[in-house]
């Protein structure tokens, strides 16, 4: 008959592909049972309730266990940890810059997130990074959109545009000295696509920070893609993230999307800094009245449900659009723009 020993031996060579540490030690196997008719039951207690790598977890126990002389069927249900765990977990799971990279220095490190796509994320964090190379501050942007990258092209960064070094990877850099990172400035194109599944896009990012040459940087503005999933939830375990900026625009459909982004920050205890509400009208130059061509603004109200008091209203530009098509988004300045440093340094 199978031995619990067994059991936990098989067990602690199954990985959580986004921590890096097996199920064992990571506390994930609960409630363990073996028949005498060789069959093992256990609960997988899953750091976030709807973590994407659970299937694969999943499948690799399996695997292992069914491997075993004597285990004759593997059940396995999912259970959730507790908020305490969890944060201990995260905590810990935080890495440190990486020898191989002894140059960079990153001060603080800026996720800006939405959950839903189309409201103007890369936008965001292209003109938050240009105010602050504006302010003398040393910027970076990685590019988390793997799949549907658009930093280089608001730059007008070149395809295949990244170098190595025996040092690591040379990063991209703008006119105002903007280093960037971006799955298109590795492709050879621009309309290249990258068909890429889970593990190679967790593996990206992962890479984006631990590879790259950033040197010594103020803030390092992570541009994430639409969803809570891969990329989102890869940069928030791996990444020593400071806080995040919620965009949004006025749209209540939008701010759903939102509030789920927040829902998932909450788990994984990253803070929300401020919200940003894209596209919240449309001045016009002749009266100067607002009009809200997207519905009435509800960055208030989204802002003390996801538990900050800080947010920003941001105006429809059509010259941001114009530049941004052009690649020329460091030729836009804004008054409006400089109150997003507002949000990092923590005033409203």
């Amino acid at each position: 008959m199978v031995t619990e020993k067994q059991v936990y031996d098989a067990l602690s060579k199954v990985f959580d592909p986004e921590l890096g540490r097996n199920l064992v030690e990571l506390g994930m196997i609960r409630e363990l049972k073996i028949t005498s008719e060789g069959k093992v039951s256990f609960t997988l207690a899953l750091t976030i309730p709807g973590c994407p790598m659970k299937t694969q977890m999943e499948r690799d126990a399996r695997s292992v266990l069914m491997a075993l002389p004597g285990v004759t069927d593997v059940a396995i249900t999912f259970g959730a940890m507790s908020d305490a765990e969890r944060k201990a977990i995260f905590t810990s799971a935080k890495p440190e810059l990486p020898k191989l990279n002894k140059f960079n220095q990153v001060e603080k490190v800026v996720a800006v997130m939405s959950g839903k796509g189309g409201v103007g994320k890369s936008t965001v964090t292209s003109v938050l990074a240009c105010e602050l190379a504006r302010q003398n501050k040393k910027v970076g942007i990685l590019d988390a959109d793997i799949t549907g990258p658009s930093i280089p092209k608001l730059f007008g960064l070149p395809s295949g545009g990244l170098r190595g070094s025996e040092q690591g990877i040379l990063p991209a850099v703008t006119r105002l000295g903007i280093r960037a990172v971006s799955t298109n400035l590795l492709v050879p194109t621009e309309d290249a696509a990258v068909i890429w599944r889970g593990p190679m896009i967790t593996g990206t990012i992962q890479q984006f920070w631990r590879d790259v040459l950033w040197g010594k940087l103020d803030v390092l503005l992570v541009d994430l893609p639409p969803g809570t999933s891969d990329a989102a939830l890869t940069v928030m375990q791996t990444l020593p993230v400071n806080g995040v900026v919620m965009v949004s625009t006025p749209q209540q459909l939008a701010g759903l999307v939102v509030r789920k982004a927040a829902s998932m920050l909450k788990q994984v205890n990253v803070p929300v800094l401020g919200v940003v509400e894209n596209m919240s009208f449309y001045p016009c130059a002749e009266s100067g009245a607002q009009h809200e061509i997207f519905g009435p603004s509800h960055v208030e109200e989204l802002a003390a449900a996801i538990g900050t008091d800080r947010w920003v209203r941001l105006p429809i530009n059509p010259r941001v659009t114009e530049l941004g098509d052009a690649g020329k988004i460091e030729d836009y300045q804004g008054e409006e723009v400089k109150s997003l440093l507002d949000l990092l340094d923590g005033r409203k």
